[in-house]
Protein backbone atom coordinates (compact mmCIF):
# COMPACT_ATOMS: atom_id res chain seq x y z
CA UNK A 1 0.00 0.00 0.00
CA UNK A 2 1.15 3.83 -0.55
CA UNK A 3 2.09 5.90 2.03
CA UNK A 4 1.20 8.97 0.14
CA UNK A 5 -1.49 9.56 -2.55
CA UNK A 6 -0.78 12.07 -4.98
CA UNK A 7 -2.93 14.29 -6.97
CA UNK A 8 -0.60 15.81 -10.03
CA UNK A 9 -2.40 18.71 -11.90
CA UNK A 10 -1.05 19.36 -15.54
CA UNK A 11 -2.18 20.65 -18.80
CA UNK A 12 -0.03 18.05 -20.83
CA UNK A 13 1.97 14.67 -20.32
CA UNK A 14 3.87 12.35 -22.42
CA UNK A 15 2.88 10.27 -23.81
CA UNK A 16 -0.58 11.69 -24.58
CA UNK A 17 -0.03 15.36 -25.12
CA UNK A 18 3.18 17.41 -25.51
CA UNK A 19 3.92 20.99 -26.00
CA UNK A 20 7.48 21.01 -23.70
CA UNK A 21 9.55 20.18 -21.13
CA UNK A 22 6.57 20.22 -18.84
CA UNK A 23 4.93 17.48 -20.21
CA UNK A 24 7.92 14.84 -20.00
CA UNK A 25 8.34 16.08 -16.13
CA UNK A 26 4.46 15.25 -15.48
CA UNK A 27 4.69 11.81 -17.63
CA UNK A 28 8.07 10.87 -16.18
CA UNK A 29 7.35 11.60 -12.00
CA UNK A 30 4.43 8.33 -11.47
CA UNK A 31 6.73 6.55 -12.08
CA UNK A 32 9.95 8.41 -10.30
CA UNK A 33 7.95 8.72 -7.19
CA UNK A 34 6.60 5.25 -6.86
CA UNK A 35 9.69 3.46 -5.48
CA UNK A 36 9.62 6.11 -2.76
CA UNK A 37 5.86 5.33 -1.72
CA UNK A 38 4.38 7.54 -3.80
CA UNK A 39 1.07 6.95 -5.32
CA UNK A 40 0.12 9.64 -7.82
CA UNK A 41 -2.64 10.35 -10.17
CA UNK A 42 -2.45 12.36 -12.93
CA UNK A 43 -5.33 14.94 -14.15
CA UNK A 44 -5.07 16.20 -17.34
CA UNK A 45 -7.40 18.11 -19.59
CA UNK A 46 -9.70 15.90 -22.08
CA UNK A 47 -8.20 16.58 -25.28
CA UNK A 48 -9.08 15.13 -28.60
CA UNK A 49 -5.44 13.19 -28.39
CA UNK A 50 -6.25 12.60 -25.03
CA UNK A 51 -9.55 11.08 -25.43
CA UNK A 52 -8.60 8.69 -28.07
CA UNK A 53 -5.86 7.41 -26.16
CA UNK A 54 -8.26 6.61 -23.24
CA UNK A 55 -10.84 5.02 -25.10
CA UNK A 56 -14.25 3.65 -23.15
CA UNK A 57 -12.86 5.16 -20.29
CA UNK A 58 -15.20 4.49 -17.08
CA UNK A 59 -17.05 7.53 -15.48
CA UNK A 60 -16.49 8.58 -12.02
CA UNK A 61 -17.92 12.04 -11.37
CA UNK A 62 -19.96 14.50 -13.20
CA UNK A 63 -21.17 18.19 -13.44
CA UNK A 64 -23.60 19.59 -14.68
CA UNK A 65 -22.00 22.84 -15.02
CA UNK A 66 -17.91 22.97 -15.00
CA UNK A 67 -16.97 26.85 -15.22
CA UNK A 68 -20.59 26.99 -17.40
CA UNK A 69 -20.39 23.67 -19.21
CA UNK A 70 -21.22 20.04 -18.28
CA UNK A 71 -18.33 17.50 -17.56
CA UNK A 72 -17.46 13.78 -16.86
CA UNK A 73 -14.24 12.63 -15.22
CA UNK A 74 -13.46 9.58 -16.95
CA UNK A 75 -10.90 7.10 -14.93
CA UNK A 76 -7.90 5.24 -16.70
CA UNK A 77 -4.08 4.63 -17.00
CA UNK A 78 -1.02 6.68 -17.91
CA UNK A 79 1.60 3.88 -18.73
CA UNK A 80 0.68 1.98 -15.68
CA UNK A 81 -0.93 4.31 -13.13
CA UNK A 82 -3.78 6.01 -12.80
CA UNK A 83 -4.87 9.07 -15.15
CA UNK A 84 -8.59 11.27 -14.47
CA UNK A 85 -9.66 12.97 -17.34
CA UNK A 86 -11.47 15.77 -17.59
CA UNK A 87 -14.18 15.07 -20.36
CA UNK A 88 -15.85 18.74 -21.10
CA UNK A 89 -16.48 18.96 -24.75
CA UNK A 90 -17.23 22.81 -24.49
CA UNK A 91 -13.67 23.76 -23.14
CA UNK A 92 -11.06 20.97 -24.51
CA UNK A 93 -12.89 19.00 -28.08
CA UNK A 94 -11.39 21.01 -30.64
CA UNK A 95 -9.02 21.30 -33.20
CA UNK A 96 -5.33 22.87 -32.29
CA UNK A 97 -3.03 22.90 -29.74
CA UNK A 98 -3.80 22.83 -25.94
CA UNK A 99 -3.34 26.14 -25.49
CA UNK A 100 -3.68 27.38 -29.33
CA UNK A 101 -5.78 26.98 -32.40
CA UNK A 102 -4.72 26.08 -35.63
CA UNK A 103 -2.95 29.54 -36.17
CA UNK A 104 -1.23 29.43 -33.42
CA UNK A 105 -4.06 31.84 -31.65
CA UNK A 106 -4.22 31.64 -27.83
CA UNK A 107 -7.96 30.52 -27.42
CA UNK A 108 -9.69 33.26 -26.09
CA UNK A 109 -11.42 31.14 -23.18
CA UNK A 110 -8.08 29.57 -21.68
CA UNK A 111 -8.86 31.22 -18.20
CA UNK A 112 -12.24 29.21 -17.93
CA UNK A 113 -10.24 26.34 -19.51
CA UNK A 114 -7.68 25.99 -17.24
CA UNK A 115 -9.54 27.52 -14.10
CA UNK A 116 -11.43 24.18 -14.78
CA UNK A 117 -9.14 22.03 -14.50
CA UNK A 118 -8.34 23.82 -11.41
CA UNK A 119 -11.76 24.02 -9.53
CA UNK A 120 -11.81 19.72 -10.68
CA UNK A 121 -8.39 19.43 -8.77
CA UNK A 122 -9.63 20.88 -5.72
CA UNK A 123 -13.05 19.04 -5.50
CA UNK A 124 -11.49 15.82 -6.38
CA UNK A 125 -8.80 16.11 -2.90
CA UNK A 126 -12.15 17.82 -1.04
CA UNK A 127 -13.18 14.82 -1.30
CA UNK A 128 -16.35 15.19 -4.24
CA UNK A 129 -15.43 11.72 -6.20
CA UNK A 130 -16.24 8.71 -3.71
CA UNK A 131 -13.47 6.33 -3.14
CA UNK A 132 -10.71 9.41 -3.90
CA UNK A 133 -8.55 10.53 -1.36
CA UNK A 134 -5.48 12.35 -1.36
CA UNK A 135 -2.90 13.35 0.86
CA UNK A 136 -1.56 16.44 -1.31
CA UNK A 137 -1.98 18.36 -4.58
CA UNK A 138 1.03 18.71 -7.18
CA UNK A 139 0.24 21.64 -9.66
CA UNK A 140 2.32 22.50 -12.69
CA UNK A 141 2.93 25.92 -13.97
CA UNK A 142 0.15 28.60 -14.12
CA UNK A 143 -2.61 26.03 -15.87
CA UNK A 144 -2.95 24.60 -12.49
CA UNK A 145 -1.93 27.46 -10.57
CA UNK A 146 -6.21 27.61 -9.99
CA UNK A 147 -5.73 24.24 -7.71
CA UNK A 148 -3.74 25.58 -5.03
CA UNK A 149 -5.84 28.57 -4.99
CA UNK A 150 -9.65 27.00 -4.89
CA UNK A 151 -8.45 24.72 -1.84
CA UNK A 152 -6.80 27.93 0.11
CA UNK A 153 -10.20 30.52 -1.28
CA UNK A 154 -12.95 28.03 -2.39
CA UNK A 155 -12.54 24.79 -1.40
CA UNK A 156 -15.72 22.24 -0.96
CA UNK A 157 -17.86 22.65 2.41
CA UNK A 158 -16.35 20.50 5.02
CA UNK A 159 -13.60 19.91 2.98
CA UNK A 160 -9.90 17.66 4.79
CA UNK A 161 -6.97 19.90 4.72
CA UNK A 162 -4.78 19.16 2.14
CA UNK A 163 -2.10 20.85 1.44
CA UNK A 164 -0.68 21.55 -2.41
CA UNK A 165 2.78 22.35 -4.19
CA UNK A 166 3.25 24.00 -7.41
CA UNK A 167 6.22 23.70 -9.72
CA UNK A 168 6.96 26.44 -11.95
CA UNK A 169 8.49 25.09 -15.12
CA UNK A 170 9.27 28.58 -16.13
CA UNK A 171 8.41 31.69 -14.13
CA UNK A 172 8.39 33.66 -17.88
CA UNK A 173 4.21 32.50 -18.37
CA UNK A 174 2.19 33.59 -15.60
CA UNK A 175 -1.74 33.29 -16.82
CA UNK A 176 -2.97 36.76 -16.87
CA UNK A 177 -6.12 37.28 -17.53
CA UNK A 178 -8.71 40.41 -17.22
CA UNK A 179 -10.44 41.51 -14.00
CA UNK A 180 -13.61 40.97 -15.75
CA UNK A 181 -13.20 37.37 -15.10
CA UNK A 182 -13.21 37.27 -11.77
CA UNK A 183 -16.45 37.15 -10.76
CA UNK A 184 -16.93 33.50 -13.01
CA UNK A 185 -13.76 31.71 -11.29
CA UNK A 186 -16.56 32.27 -7.67
CA UNK A 187 -13.64 32.97 -6.03
CA UNK A 188 -14.29 35.24 -2.95
CA UNK A 189 -13.89 39.23 -3.42
CA UNK A 190 -10.96 38.78 -0.76
CA UNK A 191 -9.31 36.54 -3.07
CA UNK A 192 -8.53 40.44 -5.25
CA UNK A 193 -5.43 41.47 -3.21
CA UNK A 194 -1.66 42.11 -3.54
CA UNK A 195 -1.17 38.92 -1.75
CA UNK A 196 -3.74 36.85 -3.61
CA UNK A 197 -4.55 36.39 -7.42
CA UNK A 198 -3.82 40.43 -8.85
CA UNK A 199 -1.12 40.65 -10.76
CA UNK A 200 -0.57 44.55 -12.36
CA UNK A 201 -4.16 44.56 -12.45
CA UNK A 202 -4.65 41.77 -13.95
CA UNK A 203 -5.46 38.09 -12.64
CA UNK A 204 -2.41 36.31 -12.75
CA UNK A 205 -2.98 32.77 -12.45
CA UNK A 206 0.56 31.59 -11.66
CA UNK A 207 0.04 34.19 -8.63
CA UNK A 208 -2.92 32.08 -7.48
CA UNK A 209 -0.92 29.15 -7.47
CA UNK A 210 2.18 30.76 -5.80
CA UNK A 211 0.54 32.88 -2.97
CA UNK A 212 -1.53 30.12 -1.97
CA UNK A 213 0.52 26.47 -2.10
CA UNK A 214 2.43 25.35 0.99
CA UNK A 215 5.30 24.91 -1.16
CA UNK A 216 7.37 26.41 -4.29
CA UNK A 217 9.30 24.22 -6.08
CA UNK A 218 11.60 24.67 -9.13
CA UNK A 219 12.88 22.52 -11.78
CA UNK A 220 16.53 23.39 -10.89
CA UNK A 221 18.55 24.96 -7.59
CA UNK A 222 20.09 27.26 -9.40
CA UNK A 223 16.83 28.60 -11.08
CA UNK A 224 15.30 28.86 -7.20
CA UNK A 225 17.74 31.07 -6.72
CA UNK A 226 17.83 33.38 -9.78
CA UNK A 227 13.80 34.08 -9.97
CA UNK A 228 14.77 36.01 -6.20
CA UNK A 229 16.02 38.48 -9.02
CA UNK A 230 14.30 40.99 -11.05
CA UNK A 231 16.05 39.96 -14.24
CA UNK A 232 14.52 36.55 -13.76
CA UNK A 233 11.37 36.73 -11.35
CA UNK A 234 8.94 38.15 -14.07
CA UNK A 235 7.98 40.61 -10.98
CA UNK A 236 7.00 37.72 -8.79
CA UNK A 237 10.62 38.16 -7.48
CA UNK A 238 8.91 39.90 -4.01
CA UNK A 239 6.98 37.25 -3.89
CA UNK A 240 9.31 34.88 -4.08
CA UNK A 241 11.65 36.18 -1.53
CA UNK A 242 9.11 36.54 0.67
CA UNK A 243 7.94 32.75 0.75
CA UNK A 244 12.21 31.92 0.44
CA UNK A 245 11.70 29.39 2.96
CA UNK A 246 8.96 27.80 1.24
CA UNK A 247 11.47 27.52 -2.46
CA UNK A 248 12.62 24.64 -3.24
CA UNK A 249 14.69 23.43 -6.30
CA UNK A 250 14.40 20.05 -7.59
CA UNK A 251 16.52 19.10 -10.48
CA UNK A 252 14.55 17.55 -13.17
CA UNK A 253 15.22 14.32 -14.58
CA UNK A 254 15.29 11.97 -17.98
CA UNK A 255 13.67 8.81 -18.41
CA UNK A 256 16.95 6.53 -18.88
CA UNK A 257 15.23 4.11 -20.61
CA UNK A 258 13.84 6.44 -23.31
CA UNK A 259 16.79 8.07 -23.79
CA UNK A 260 19.38 5.47 -23.72
CA UNK A 261 22.11 5.28 -26.92
CA UNK A 262 22.67 1.78 -26.22
CA UNK A 263 18.85 0.82 -27.22
CA UNK A 264 17.79 3.10 -28.77
CA UNK A 265 15.17 2.29 -32.15
CA UNK A 266 15.69 5.40 -33.59
CA UNK A 267 19.76 5.35 -33.93
CA UNK A 268 21.15 3.85 -36.91
CA UNK A 269 23.52 2.42 -34.72
CA UNK A 270 23.36 1.87 -30.93
CA UNK A 271 26.68 2.82 -28.71
CA UNK A 272 27.80 3.38 -25.20
CA UNK A 273 30.34 5.05 -23.76
CA UNK A 274 32.96 1.77 -24.49
CA UNK A 275 32.21 2.30 -28.16
CA UNK A 276 31.88 5.74 -29.30
CA UNK A 277 33.49 4.76 -32.22
CA UNK A 278 29.74 3.86 -33.40
CA UNK A 279 28.35 7.15 -33.12
CA UNK A 280 30.17 7.95 -36.96
CA UNK A 281 27.35 5.93 -38.24
CA UNK A 282 24.66 8.37 -36.81
CA UNK A 283 26.93 11.33 -37.49
CA UNK A 284 27.10 10.26 -41.27
CA UNK A 285 23.36 9.36 -41.26
CA UNK A 286 22.51 12.94 -39.79
CA UNK A 287 24.60 14.68 -42.36
CA UNK A 288 22.91 12.62 -44.62
CA UNK A 289 19.17 13.71 -43.75
CA UNK A 290 20.09 17.31 -43.25
CA UNK A 291 21.97 17.38 -46.42
CA UNK A 292 25.04 18.56 -44.94
CA UNK A 293 28.94 18.20 -46.51
CA UNK A 294 30.14 14.65 -45.06
CA UNK A 295 33.86 15.77 -43.62
CA UNK A 296 35.94 15.56 -40.18
CA UNK A 297 34.61 18.97 -38.49
CA UNK A 298 32.05 19.63 -35.71
CA UNK A 299 28.63 18.80 -36.38
CA UNK A 300 26.44 21.79 -34.00
CA UNK A 301 23.28 20.88 -33.41
CA UNK A 302 20.26 23.19 -32.16
CA UNK A 303 16.78 21.56 -31.16
CA UNK A 304 15.08 23.93 -29.57
CA UNK A 305 12.11 26.46 -30.01
CA UNK A 306 13.09 29.43 -31.69
CA UNK A 307 12.66 33.02 -29.27
CA UNK A 308 14.79 35.55 -27.78
CA UNK A 309 14.73 33.39 -24.52
CA UNK A 310 16.95 30.41 -25.64
CA UNK A 311 19.66 32.91 -27.26
CA UNK A 312 17.99 31.63 -30.89
CA UNK A 313 18.51 35.35 -32.22
CA UNK A 314 22.46 35.05 -31.40
CA UNK A 315 22.81 31.96 -32.84
CA UNK A 316 21.11 32.99 -35.90
CA UNK A 317 24.19 35.72 -36.17
CA UNK A 318 26.50 33.36 -36.26
CA UNK A 319 26.08 30.91 -38.86
CA UNK A 320 28.56 32.11 -40.75
CA UNK A 321 30.79 32.13 -37.99
CA UNK A 322 30.28 28.31 -37.77
CA UNK A 323 30.36 27.88 -41.14
CA UNK A 324 33.85 29.63 -41.17
CA UNK A 325 35.42 27.97 -38.39
CA UNK A 326 35.21 24.60 -40.40
CA UNK A 327 31.57 23.20 -38.41
CA UNK A 328 28.28 22.38 -39.53
CA UNK A 329 25.21 22.92 -37.94
CA UNK A 330 21.99 20.73 -37.94
CA UNK A 331 18.96 22.68 -36.05
CA UNK A 332 14.92 21.55 -35.44
CA UNK A 333 12.84 23.97 -33.97
CA UNK A 334 10.33 26.43 -34.58
CA UNK A 335 9.38 30.03 -33.02
CA UNK A 336 9.69 33.37 -34.25
CA UNK A 337 9.10 33.63 -37.93
CA UNK A 338 11.83 36.45 -38.71
CA UNK A 339 14.04 33.79 -36.78
CA UNK A 340 12.71 30.91 -38.97
CA UNK A 341 13.63 32.96 -41.84
CA UNK A 342 16.84 33.78 -40.25
CA UNK A 343 17.93 30.14 -40.43
CA UNK A 344 16.79 29.39 -43.52
CA UNK A 345 18.54 32.36 -45.25
CA UNK A 346 21.62 30.89 -43.61
CA UNK A 347 21.26 27.46 -44.79
CA UNK A 348 20.86 29.37 -48.64
CA UNK A 349 24.04 30.95 -47.95
CA UNK A 350 25.96 27.64 -46.91
CA UNK A 351 24.89 24.80 -48.37
CA UNK A 352 26.36 21.86 -46.99
CA UNK A 353 26.91 23.63 -43.98
CA UNK A 354 23.58 25.05 -42.46
CA UNK A 355 20.66 22.47 -42.79
CA UNK A 356 17.33 23.14 -40.81
CA UNK A 357 14.12 22.00 -39.84
CA UNK A 358 11.30 23.89 -38.52
CA UNK A 359 8.47 22.32 -36.89
CA UNK A 360 9.16 19.38 -34.08
CA UNK A 361 10.07 15.47 -35.24
CA UNK A 362 10.52 13.55 -31.33
CA UNK A 363 12.53 11.03 -33.65
CA UNK A 364 14.47 13.37 -35.46
CA UNK A 365 15.74 14.91 -32.08
CA UNK A 366 16.92 11.31 -30.80
CA UNK A 367 19.21 11.03 -34.04
CA UNK A 368 20.48 14.39 -33.73
CA UNK A 369 21.79 13.82 -30.26
CA UNK A 370 23.11 11.01 -31.40
CA UNK A 371 24.93 11.90 -34.14
CA UNK A 372 25.75 15.36 -32.95
CA UNK A 373 29.07 16.49 -31.51
CA UNK A 374 27.67 19.42 -29.71
CA UNK A 375 24.60 20.55 -28.81
CA UNK A 376 23.68 24.32 -28.50
CA UNK A 377 21.78 25.67 -25.71
CA UNK A 378 22.72 29.68 -25.49
CA UNK A 379 18.93 30.04 -23.49
CA UNK A 380 18.73 33.39 -21.70
CA UNK A 381 17.09 31.94 -18.66
CA UNK A 382 16.58 28.30 -18.50
CA UNK A 383 14.81 27.10 -15.47
CA UNK A 384 16.23 23.39 -16.06
CA UNK A 385 16.54 21.91 -19.88
CA UNK A 386 15.87 18.70 -20.48
CA UNK A 387 18.06 18.72 -24.41
CA UNK A 388 21.66 18.83 -22.64
CA UNK A 389 20.59 15.84 -20.43
CA UNK A 390 19.81 14.12 -22.91
CA UNK A 391 22.97 15.49 -24.76
CA UNK A 392 25.05 14.17 -21.55
CA UNK A 393 23.63 10.91 -21.92
CA UNK A 394 24.28 10.16 -25.77
CA UNK A 395 28.38 12.10 -25.77
CA UNK A 396 26.96 15.05 -27.62
CA UNK A 397 28.51 17.42 -25.54
CA UNK A 398 26.38 20.29 -24.48
CA UNK A 399 27.59 24.23 -24.96
CA UNK A 400 25.31 26.13 -23.05
CA UNK A 401 24.40 29.50 -21.43
CA UNK A 402 25.50 29.90 -17.27
CA UNK A 403 22.44 30.00 -16.09
CA UNK A 404 19.41 27.77 -14.49
CA UNK A 405 19.52 23.72 -14.47
CA UNK A 406 22.06 24.07 -17.27
CA UNK A 407 24.80 25.53 -15.10
CA UNK A 408 23.46 22.70 -12.45
CA UNK A 409 24.32 19.94 -14.79
CA UNK A 410 27.22 21.18 -17.14
CA UNK A 411 30.94 21.03 -15.60
CA UNK A 412 32.88 23.57 -18.27
CA UNK A 413 35.77 22.29 -19.73
CA UNK A 414 38.15 24.83 -18.35
CA UNK A 415 41.75 24.47 -17.82
CA UNK A 416 41.67 22.71 -14.59
CA UNK A 417 38.68 20.56 -15.08
CA UNK A 418 39.90 19.03 -18.27
CA UNK A 419 43.35 18.46 -16.45
CA UNK A 420 41.52 16.87 -13.34
CA UNK A 421 39.48 15.11 -15.80
CA UNK A 422 35.71 15.79 -15.09
CA UNK A 423 34.80 18.57 -17.53
CA UNK A 424 31.92 17.48 -19.21
CA UNK A 425 30.93 20.69 -21.57
CA UNK A 426 31.46 24.23 -22.42
CA UNK A 427 29.71 26.99 -20.48
CA UNK A 428 29.14 31.14 -20.92
CA UNK A 429 28.37 33.84 -19.31
CA UNK A 430 25.64 36.15 -20.91
CA UNK A 431 24.17 35.60 -24.44
CA UNK A 432 26.14 37.73 -26.62
CA UNK A 433 27.19 37.45 -30.06
CA UNK A 434 30.75 37.56 -28.86
CA UNK A 435 30.36 34.91 -25.67
CA UNK A 436 28.55 32.75 -27.70
CA UNK A 437 30.96 32.63 -30.74
CA UNK A 438 33.80 32.15 -28.47
CA UNK A 439 32.05 29.03 -26.61
CA UNK A 440 31.51 27.55 -30.21
CA UNK A 441 35.18 28.38 -31.24
CA UNK A 442 36.12 26.62 -27.30
CA UNK A 443 33.93 23.73 -28.17
CA UNK A 444 35.40 23.45 -32.06
CA UNK A 445 39.27 23.46 -30.53
CA UNK A 446 38.76 21.17 -27.80
CA UNK A 447 36.97 18.81 -30.56
CA UNK A 448 40.04 18.96 -32.58
CA UNK A 449 41.54 17.34 -29.52
CA UNK A 450 40.34 14.00 -29.95
CA UNK A 451 41.60 12.69 -26.81
CA UNK A 452 40.13 15.42 -24.50
CA UNK A 453 37.11 15.49 -25.97
CA UNK A 454 36.73 12.14 -26.17
CA UNK A 455 36.70 12.02 -22.08
CA UNK A 456 34.55 15.08 -21.89
CA UNK A 457 31.90 12.63 -23.90
CA UNK A 458 32.28 10.02 -21.57
CA UNK A 459 32.24 12.02 -18.16
CA UNK A 460 28.66 13.47 -19.53
CA UNK A 461 27.65 9.72 -20.38
CA UNK A 462 28.47 8.57 -16.55
CA UNK A 463 26.49 11.14 -15.04
CA UNK A 464 23.48 9.74 -13.18
CA UNK A 465 20.41 12.02 -14.55
CA UNK A 466 17.80 9.81 -14.00
CA UNK A 467 14.54 10.86 -11.86
CA UNK A 468 15.66 8.68 -8.68
CA UNK A 469 17.14 11.81 -6.60
CA UNK A 470 14.71 13.81 -7.63
CA UNK A 471 11.79 11.28 -6.65
CA UNK A 472 13.18 10.99 -3.43
CA UNK A 473 13.51 14.74 -2.73
CA UNK A 474 9.80 15.28 -3.73
CA UNK A 475 8.72 12.66 -1.92
CA UNK A 476 10.50 13.92 1.41
CA UNK A 477 9.08 17.10 0.83
CA UNK A 478 5.37 15.44 0.13
CA UNK A 479 5.96 14.01 3.64
CA UNK A 480 7.11 17.06 5.63
CA UNK A 481 3.93 18.79 3.92
CA UNK A 482 1.43 16.47 5.01
CA UNK A 483 2.93 16.09 8.07
CA UNK A 484 2.69 19.73 8.93
CA UNK A 485 -0.76 19.91 7.99
CA UNK A 486 -1.82 17.08 10.64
Amino acid sequence: MPSIRVLSVASEAVPLVKTGGLADVAGALPSALAPHGVEMTTLLPGYPAVMAAIGKARRIHGYGALLGEPARLLTAKLDGHPLIVIDAPGLYRREGGPYTDAAGREWPDNWRRFAALGRVAADIAGGAVKGRRFDLVHAHDWQAGMAPAYLRYAPLPDAPRVPSVITVHNMAFVGGFDRAILPALGLPDYAWAIDGVEFYGRVSFLKAGLVSADAITTVSPTYAEEIRRPEFGMGFEGLIEGRADRVHGILNGIDAAQWSPAADPALAASYGHRHLNRRTANKRALEAEFGLDQDDGPLFIAITRLTWQKGMDVLAGLTDHIAGIGGRLALLGSGDAWMESAFHAAAARHPGRIGVRIGYDEALSHRMQGGGDAILIPSRFEPCGLTQLYGLAYGCVPVVARTGGLADTVIDANPAAVQAGVATGVQFDGVTHETLASAISRAASLYRQPEVWRIIQKNGMACDFSWGASGKAYAALYARLIEETR
